[in-house]
């Protein structure tokens, strides 16, 4: 379960910080991990003893303090989850000093925070790695464990079909660049105005042009999911977002990912969504409880997925 190296002492701010051959590696390395975990119940090599990751959290998660907090525990290493209040980043003291200070105490450092440049500031202060959990412009480690979530359905990824559906937001950037990169042909069908940062989208035509991705965008969430392979969505209000939410909910409603929009592309077909999930809003129960979804086959991925970005890193 070894990796080569390449990553260790390095910080993971944009999945575009990878090259191809790393991503393959985390996705082996994760794959060993989980299979492992399965079949023994724990790991025989504790490769994190005696490490320490610090865990930023601006905005308040499950999934993402669960799985790096117990990944941290069945890796051999103990994780402390700093709150909101804990550090106030840019307040108390600055983005800087914060990384500065973390870097003489723990191993490692995830930052799930509003601003992308606060996770890029950390990166770039700190002497130890600094793992994006999220941002406002991409959540790498979503779209990691999600792709390795449809190697496992498809023992593959060249040449697939990924359809987007909703606001052009940090997953999909994410997506949009791993994708890119993988050689997954990604749609997004959104509103006008809504289709995601234009420097983003053209970085990933640019990785495209080198692995045969075919990048698209839509009006019609039934155009663009004709012969998917998957379906994506996500909540049409992030958190900080809430005052445009009532705004966005009759502005996204067309967007909805319902029976009728799965039958459209094809019996195959995969449903995703990052979670938490309003039902009736972006997705329907039907859809997200029903034989398409694979939501909680991402959702136990984090863990495993980020377990490897963790070991890559640190140690």
């Amino acid at each position: 379960m070894s990796l080569d190296g390449s990553l260790r002492g390095r910080s993971l701010v944009s999945v575009a910080d990878l090259t191809r051959e790393e991503v393959d590696g985390l996705f082996v390395h994760a794959r060993a991990l989980k299979d492992e975990l399965r079949s023994r119940g724990r790991h025989q090599l504790a490769p994190l003893a005696g490490r320490t990751l610090a865990m930023i959290f601006e905005k308040p998660s499950l999934r993402t303090r669960v799985t790096f907090e117990t990944g941290m525990t069945q890796l051999g290493g103990h994780a402390i989850y700093l709150a909101p209040a804990d550090i106030q980043l840019g307040v108390r003291e600055t983005v800087a000093d914060v990384a500065r200070n973390l870097s003489r105490w723990v191993d490692g450092v995830i930052a799930r925070v509003f601003r992308h440049a606060a996770v890029a500031e950390l990166a770039e202060a700190a002497s130890v790695p600094v793992v994006n959990a999220l941002s406002d412009v991409e959540h790498p480690c979503q779209a990691l464990a999600d792709l390795f979530t449809v190697l496992e359905r498809r023992g593959g990824l060249r040449g697939l079909t990924l359809t987007f559906v909703g606001d052009g937001n940090n997953v999909y950037h994410s997506l949009l660049l791993l994708g890119s990169l993988l050689g997954i042909h990604v749609r997004l069908a959104s509103p006008a105005g809504y289709e995601g940062d234009a420097a983003i989208f053209a970085r990933a035509q640019a990785i495209a042009a080198g692995s045969g991705s075919r990048l698209e965008r839509f009006r019609d969430p039934h155009e663009a999911v004709c012969d998917a392979d998957v379906i994506y969505t996500d909540v049409w209000a992030s958190m900080g977002q809430e005052a445009e939410a009532a705004a966005r909910a009759r502005l996204f409603a067309p967007y909805r990912v319902d029976e009728a929009l799965v039958r459209a592309a094809g019996r195959d077909v995969v449903v995703m969504h990052c979670l938490p999930a309003h039902r009736g809003q972006e997705i329907t129960s039907d859809v997200l409880d029903g034989a398409h979804s694979i939501v909680l086959d991402q959702a136990e991925n984090r863990m495993h997925l980020q377990k490897a970005i963790l070991v890559a890193t640190m140690a």
